[in-house]
């Protein structure tokens, strides 16, 4: 990289600002998918929308490429680094500009985090709905550009419906407003097209996102079952029953032990769990949770546990988010896919549907798991294999192509939304598999 195009850098972020020494840069080489690397060719950490503006202007104007980056917790590789480009690091605009609560608004620069975006109004009764399970480190402006969902994401939709409106930098330099304080705006949904599109349009530098009144009840069940069949079946009786949870989720024995090991939630040693939590009015809550707990013991569900108080409900879930990073214990690194299962195939009896084929796939490696399945809008369930780096190099790298092949087929069988994705899992890593969702 040019030395007077550095100097330009360094004279809008400052010193302190830039990042160049080889060393440091490789902090930033990848995101969450640590199967892709790229060192950039410098980094700059932008505290004001004016020194984002002038970078971009800086990189257009020098024909350098640039690429936006939040806290780097990302599985697509979205925050991957250009080598001779700029990497635009956003986390230090971590700042809440506005809170509005009588129009149950908030504005955020995009490095504020996405738990800290709740503890903000949760004193005065409201919250942000997403909750994916890096919420804790996870920042507002890289759920934007990944559209990231959550748990809750069945009942309350993804980060695309819950933000209102942006302020942006396009490749140009050139500063947009999008959207605004009102739900809907007139015209094409460029506010739409933005959000997911994992910072290829433009830098984010301010969100106006939607907040959610508490609810008057919230009911979180956990129950075990002796297999991921009775389990799954339980799911899709409740939504057959015309329920929709504000989250459902299930887990496996190995993924329920991987947890338990990291973070001790307390949780049955069953071959399956299910999570399951209502939210609502009181009567309607009451009523049916009585149908949930029916479901679960048609199924054979057993050893319920009901949260009694927040502290018992923050500890399920607190071992259903560790479940991620649990996987740490089975594998080293892996690689995720998610994809979406339709509810007709997922609780298709033994023996048909989706089963055989993961059947099949099981026995080629030692390390094979279900981290969850949880309900999408739409009706579908959300589920994706995963897999680990092996340590075992000649096993896995005589594996590889099979497994890759597998996982594709298994995604195109059961009609995954990233089927694309599973066809390009093949390449010279070496990998075991292990499943989540």
């Amino acid at each position: 990289m040019k030395t007077e195009f550095l100097a330009e850098l360094e004279q809008i972020v400052g010193t302190d600002g830039l990042v160049q020494d080889g060393a440091e840069l490789l902090t930033y080489e990848s995101d969450g998918l640590v199967s892709h690397r790229s060192r950039p060719g410098a980094a700059v950490l932008p505290e004001t929308t004016d020194q984002v503006q002038a970078v971009v202007r800086l990189c257009h104007r020098s024909k350098v490429p640039f690429v936006a980056r939040g806290q780097g917790t990302g599985l697509s590789a979205g925050a991957l680094p250009h080598p001779d480009g700029v990497l635009i690091v956003m986390t230090r605009m971590n700042h809440v500009v506005d809170i509005d609560l009588p129009n149950q608004r908030i504005t955020v620069e995009p490095g504020v985090m996405n738990l800290e975006v709740t503890r903000q109004v949760a004193g005065d009764g409201y919250y942000y709905a997403p909750d994916p399970s890096s919420q804790q480190i996870c920042s507002i402006g890289g759920n934007l550009a990944e559209n990231s969902g959550g748990a809750h994401c069945l009942k309350y939709g993804f980060t695309v419906h819950h933000v209102v409106g942006v302020e942006a930098v396009l490749p140009d330099g050139e500063l947009i407003h999008l959207g605004g304080d009102a739900l809907d705006s007139p015209g094409l949904d460029l506010l739409g097209v933005l959000v997911g599109s994992e910072g290829t349009l433009a830098v984010v530098t301010k969100i106006t996102l939607r907040l959610l009144r508490r609810p008057e009840s919230v009911r979180t069940l956990l129950a075990a079952f002796d297999s991921t069949d009775a389990a799954g079946n339980a799911v899709s009786d409740i939504i057959a029953a015309g329920i929709i949870p504000a989250a459902i989720e299930m887990m496996d024995r190995t993924t329920i032990r991987a947890a338990e090991a990291a973070v001790h939630p307390g949780f049955p040693d069953a071959e399956a769990i299910l999570i399951v939590e209502l939210d609502g009015s009181q009567n309607e809550v009451a009523t049916l949770f009585e149908q949930i707990e029916a479901v679960c013991a048609r199924n054979g569900g057993w050893g319920v546990q009901v949260a009694q108080d927040d502290a018992q409900r923050g500890r399920i879930w607190m071992g259903r988010k560790a479940a991620f990073a649990a996987m740490g214990r089975v594998a080293p690194s892996y690689y995720v896919q998610d994809g979406v299962i339709p509810r007709s195939t997922a609780a298709s009896p033994p023996g048909t549907g989706w089963r055989p084929h993961l059947a099949r796939l099981r026995p080629t490696a030692p390390r094979c798991m279900w981290v969850a399945v949880s309900q999408r809008p739409g009706g579908g369930w959300s589920a994706g294999p995963t897999a680990g780096t092996a340590s075992s190099p000649p096993w896995s790298q005589r594996r590889t192509p099979y497994l890759a092949s597998g996982l594709s087929k298994w995604t195109l069988i059961v009609r995954s939304t990233s089927a694309q994705l599973a066809s390009r899992c093949h390449h010279p890593s070496r990998w075991t598999v292990t499943w989540s969702a």
